[in-house]
């Protein structure tokens, strides 16, 4: 197992600093997920790590060795894109065992390798079907196959669920999590999913703007968010936060409060106001509430529970889950 190490990664165009000067480890084994929106540089990072994007400066180490300058073959990874990219007139087994045909390695090597790669990825029964004649989810599968088969020492993932619809990217998150528990291999992987995070990841790694907010597993980046957008980005529905006068009165700069952690009452509570909108999911009922003396509030609350938009309700957060950031 190979651990990866950036040490202050920078990154610019021109005067534009992409990567403002990245520290991190991520330690043989892990599955580490990049998280964060849209430009903040996380598929930027990958690509520096893949070798495919060079940095402007600092250094990037994969299992104790300097690879700033390496090529990509040369770095010992594999990586999955968002699109698949299999060649249309190959079989699944072809497709799969196309970079060990490029190495020119011997035939009953590629066909060993290729079965337990298959046999692995659950596509044994697939090998003769040509990508056309795929699902979404399996033809992901075979490309991560073409990854596998090289063996390598880090797997890299740029939002290779995205393609998919959710009941095939649900599906897939856990594939992908049983699939790293086999291989023990130290995979990095691309989302602006913070749920793709949450449920895959040992480590997350949220990104902002080029820096990273903060590294830490999923439920302490969940119960101890180092900054308001990190409170604001990890959880669905995503954290209260409340600015202004609001949180002067709870001597902060910006208070903090998730859905789930407001209790609702038609008698008293710290808060009033009016519902607005209701969404039933089934287990749980998302409710939006109007506030004269704060902005709008959401709270999560049972799923049969009976509530109408336009009736007033009392909310009152929960003492020990409050968070003050100054």
């Amino acid at each position: 197992m190979t651990s990866v190490v950036l040490d202050n990664v920078r990154k610019s165009f021109g005067s534009l600093d992409v990567m403002k000067g990245v520290d991190l480890t991520i330690d043989a084994g892990e599955f580490c997920v990049f998280v964060g929106p849209s430009g903040c540089g996380k598929s930027t990072l990958l690509r520096i790590i893949s070798g495919l994007e060079t940095s402007s400066s600092g250094k990037v180490f994969i299992d104790g060795k300097d690879v700033t300058d390496a090529e990509p073959s040369q770095r010992g990874i594999a990586m999955v894109f968002q699109s698949y990219a299999l060649y249309p007139h190959l079989t699944v087994a072809e497709n799969i065992g196309f970079g060990l045909s490029l190495a020119k390695r011997p035939k009953a090597e590629i066909a060993e390798k290729v079965k337990q790669t298959a046999d692995i990825l659950q596509l044994s029964h697939l090998l003769d079907r040509k990508p056309k004649a795929l699902s979404g989810g399996q033809r992901q599968r075979v490309a991560i196959g073409r990854a596998i088969i090289r063996n390598p020492k880090v797997f890299l993932f740029d939002e290779p669920l995205s393609n998919l619809d959710a009941s095939l990217r649900a599906q897939m998150r856990m594939e992908l999590t049983e699939l790293h528990a086999k291989l023990g291999a130290t995979m990095i992987y691309v989302t602006h999913d913070q749920v793709e995070a949450m449920t895959m990841a040992d480590k997350i790694v949220v990104l902002n703007g080029g820096t990273i907010e903060q590294v830490g597993t999923p439920m302490a980046l969940y119960n101890n968010p180092a900054t308001p957008f990190v409170a604001g980005f990890i959880g669905s529905p995503k954290m209260n936060l409340f600015e202004g006068e609001a949180a002067k009165r709870e001597s902060c700069k910006t208070y903090g409060i998730r859905p789930e952690h407001i209790s609702l009452s038609t008698t008293d509570g710290k808060w009033h106001g009016v519902v607005r909108h209701i969404e039933r999911l089934g287990a749980d009922t998302v409710v939006h509430l109007d506030l004269p003396e704060l902005p709008s509030l959401v709270v999560r609350t049972e799923g049969d529970r009976s509530i109408s938009v336009g009736q007033t309700l009392f909310a009152s957060p929960f003492k020990s889950k409050e968070h003050r950031f100054s």
